[in-house]
């Protein structure tokens, strides 16, 4: 099977989440600039979601740009990362309603983590798929990145109920460290371009 409708079914679903938390962002009552403080945290944490699912979103096209087929195992993995991508909406509307509140800035944290992981599987499941060969693993590699950002989660989870801002400022240095799309996929994609265009 082509990767064609599961990257259009990604890119259709995680565009909806985004629709989602922004209307989200209600009209603030009154005309200064006063009225919007109370709005300032469901800015945030809504600024932080978009954040993170554009890293999705780009990692998510990289990821495809390996891959030349799939099965129905990867079908599954990618359902599975939409389900907890899905969820995003919900934690950033919990934590920024309730201006940073322990359990759901923990929650918030708890679904960005599973979110990871799903995508961690999804990324194996391919790889798997590609066999001995694979080209995505030859990008990836072990894969320090992923499990470096999930420790952070791990951390910061539990750090929600010592103070909400530390694992905040915790899920903001995970997607500070994606913000870049993710070289190793892109630097073997050029190189793979280099020798194509050497054997030709």
């Amino acid at each position: 099977m082509t990767t064609v409708r599961m990257e259009a079914f990604s890119d259709g679903v995680i565009a909806i989440l985004i629709t989602i938390m922004v209307l989200e962002l209600h009209v603030p009552n009154g005309a200064d600039l006063t009225a919007l403080r109370p709005m300032l945290p469901i800015f945030l944490s809504y600024l932080l979601s978009f954040v993170f699912l554009g890293i999705y979103w780009n990692n998510h096209h990289h990821m495809m740009v390996m891959t030349d087929e799939i099965n129905g195992g990867i079908l599954w993995a990618n359902l599975h990362l939409l389900f907890w991508l899905s969820l995003v909406p919900f934690g950033t509307s919990w934590m920024g309603a309730n201006h940073l509140a322990p359990v759901p800035t923990a929650v918030y944290g708890t679904v960005l983590l599973l979110a990871a992981i799903a995508y961690t599987i999804l990324q194996a499941s391919i790889i798997r798929h590609q066999g001995p060969g694979s080209k995505l693993k030859a990008a990836v590699g072990r894969d320090a990145k992923g499990i470096f950002s999930a420790l952070l989660y791990v951390a910061g989870i539990p750090l929600a109920f010592v103070d909400p801002r530390i694992a905040v400022a915790i899920y903001a240095i995970v997607a500070m460290t994606w913000l870049v799309p993710d070289r190793r996929i892109e630097n073997r994609i050029i190189r793979n371009a280099e020798e194509r265009s050497r054997d030709a």
